[in-house]
């Protein structure tokens, strides 16, 4: 159920970011992308990104042909590998390693796995990943501290709601891993 639920909601904000962002509905066609990598900022027409709170969150429109942060720029297919990989051992663990009353697991292997099917379903069908969740836009560090190579914002980077549901559901895990005691070994 969360699985097909943060799937849903994935595509549904990226849709409806692509469609009310820019002012016009902005179509992502696969053929424009593979064609214009590494400059996939002219398949977006200029527009104002949304501020929905000041300094805290912007909505604007990004392709990104990488992963997290754009690493791994024009390497879609290994990210389509990696992906499935992941979709495979997250469904094991679900499968074998979790019992009925792991709903917190189950929780976050869920978001897990429906974010990153979301990514892998843009990845399939427009050859890049759709972004426009921006938060912090235009807050730098003092003092003159780069952020990255090219600025000092301390988070130039915009996502979606998949990577978000990735983050807490591995931060989920995380937790439950370190809070969980080691099973006892029989002597």
């Amino acid at each position: 159920m969360t699985i097909a639920l943060s799937f849903t909601i994935d595509i549904a904000t990226k849709y409806i970011a692509f469609h009310q962002i820019a002012g016009t509905p902005v179509e992502v066609h696969r053929e424009e992308v593979v064609a214009a990598t590494p400059r996939l900022w002219t398949l977006i027409p200029q527009h104002t990104p949304v501020t929905v709170v000041p300094k805290v969150l912007d909505f604007t429109l990004v392709l990104n042909p990488g992963a997290v942060f754009g690493i791994g720029a024009g390497k879609r297919w290994f990210f389509v590998v990696f992906t499935g990989f992941a979709i495979v051992i997250g469904t094991y663990v679900f499968a074998k390693h979790t019992r009925s009353r792991d709903w917190l697991i189950h929780v976050a292997l869920g978001l897990v796995l429906g974010g990153g099917l979301g990514n892998l379903y843009d990845r399939l069908l427009y050859a890049c990943v759709r972004d426009f969740i921006h938060p912090l836009p235009g807050v730098l560090y003092p003092f003159g501290v780069p952020a990255s190579w090219t600025n000092r914002e301390v988070w130039p980077y915009v996502s979606n709601v998949a990577d978000a549901f990735l983050i807490i559901g591995v931060v989920i895990l995380a937790w439950r891993a370190i809070k969980t005691p080691p099973p006892q070994t029989r002597r």
